[in-house]
């Protein structure tokens, strides 16, 4: 059975915006996942609750999801820890706490973001800390959404966004695990295909859009008054926070910058220059994103954007000849490089801020670009200096080390992998 929604009571109406009205009380802040490896279980010492057994080391695990079903996997060794079964095609969020994902899915007894519990956590005692793993579970917690869309993790909370109603729902990842927990809500004036996150200061950044168009986007602060709003920029979609908390937010002909209260429209070369995804770093201000000059191009693209927030410039970059990626093959190394799997089967890693290629590593057999974005196709997510890329032709997922280009793992796969998430353990 599902568990409902708890919704905290609202407070007091906040002043009236033209976007979002909201109902908000604060969020604690959880910590921020780390990105580290570990080890395998060592010994049979359960945690406090019962649940677990204790790991020498963190022990990050991997969700993969297929047509109808999800694997988990352990990220040190590849080897599968589960397979659950979940009808028709899923979309994998990070729930932002080290441990949980967020399952996009229209499966059971109503749509919504459906929470999957890795089994991999970290306990703070005192000084240092205790690793445990458990069996995955796919929970019974539902967050309803008629059309789940983004699900972003930030400013201490994970922000779920519902396409087809514009609903806002605020959740303490770290009260993830215990049944349902308490959430907040808010909504926009319009529904339409957006986002939302909170900033570390209680502020909001929310999409503007309706049925028709997506414009551009607004931000309030904790007190629910507007702050700035730029609606120069059609079709918005994808968001990332670079150093020092600047928003970035794509949009078909460049892309907004948010910093210290005002936003900076920034200009592709191209009149049609779509920037739909972006990939930062919490020190760097550079991000990668995609890039789109011709709009009936299909899903296939042939060159990067590298946008420098601090000097508010833009840089296309093309890839080595007869190199296409999708939006599923970006990525960030652990020293900010820009990570691109190339059709040609190659993990290329590019400098940031001259965008030259600086290596190119072989992972997996030459690949083509499908014609539709949900079918299986190769797919790169990155924790510390592992890079896992999937293999769907030969059912296989492969770790490589960033820094040497080595693959060092290889795991078989009972069944075609489409999206992935990794979770650090803790």
């Amino acid at each position: 059975m599902t568990q409902r929604l708890r919704t905290r009571p609202p407070l007091p109406l906040l002043a009236a915006l033209a976007v979002p009205v909201l109902a908000l009380a604060a969020c604690s802040t959880p910590a921020e996942t780390e990105e580290a490896g570990g080890a395998a279980t060592v010994d049979e010492h359960e945690d406090d609750g019962g649940h677990g057994e204790e790991a020498a080391e963190r022990t990050p695990r991997l969700a993969a999801a297929y047509d109808g079903g999800l694997l988990v996997l352990d990220g040190l060794t590849l080897e599968l820890v589960a397979d659950l079964e979940l009808p028709g095609f899923n979309r994998l969020n990070p729930a932002g706490d080290g441990r949980h994902v967020l399952v996009s899915t229209t499966a059971g007894d109503e749509p919504g973001f459906q929470v999957l519990d890795l089994g991999t956590w970290a306990e703070a005692h005192g000084d240092h800390s205790h690793y445990f793993t458990a069996e995955p579970e796919l929970t019974d917690v539902v967050f309803p959404a008629a059309t789940p869309g983004h699900a972003i993790p930030h400013g201490g909370v994970t922000t779920l966004f519902d396409d087809a109603t514009g609903e806002i729902t605020f959740v303490d990842p770290t009260e993830l695990g215990d049944g349902m927990p308490e959430v907040e809500t808010a909504s926009t004036p319009e529904a339409h295909h957006g986002f939302a996150f909170r900033l570390d200061d209680g502020g909001l950044v929310t999409t503007v859009g309706d049925d028709d168009s997506r414009t551009g986007i607004v931000v309030t602060d904790a007190a629910g008054t507007e702050v700035a709003r730029s609606e120069d920029c059609p079709g918005v979609h994808g968001e990332a926070v670079a150093a020092d908390e600047v928003v970035i937010a794509g949009c078909e002909d460049g892309v907004l910058i948010y910093a210290e209260g005002e936003i900076t429209k920034v200009a592709s070369p191209d009149a049609y220059g779509r920037i739909g995804n972006q990939f930062t770093t919490h020190d760097s201000p550079v991000a990668l994103g995609d890039y789109k000059h011709d709009p009936d191009g299909g899903l296939g693209l042939h060159e990067i954007s590298l946008i420098d927030t601090a000097a508010t410039t833009l840089e296309v970059v093309h890839l080595p000849e007869g190199v296409e990626y999708t939006y599923r093959d970006l990525g960030r190394g652990p020293e900010g490089e820009a990570l691109v799997l190339g059709t040609d089967g190659a993990l290329h890693v590019l400098d940031e801020v001259t965008g030259e290629v600086v290596a190119s590593h072989p992972v997996i057999d030459a690949w083509e670009v499908p014609a539709e974005w949900q079918t299986a196709h190769p797919t790169l997510k990155v924790l510390g200096e592992t890079a896992y890329v999937t293999d769907p032709a030969n059912q296989r997922i492969h770790a490589v080390d960033i820094p040497t280009g080595e693959v060092y793992l290889t795991g078989e796969l009972p069944a075609v992998p489409n999206e992935i998430a990794v979770v650090s353990g803790g």
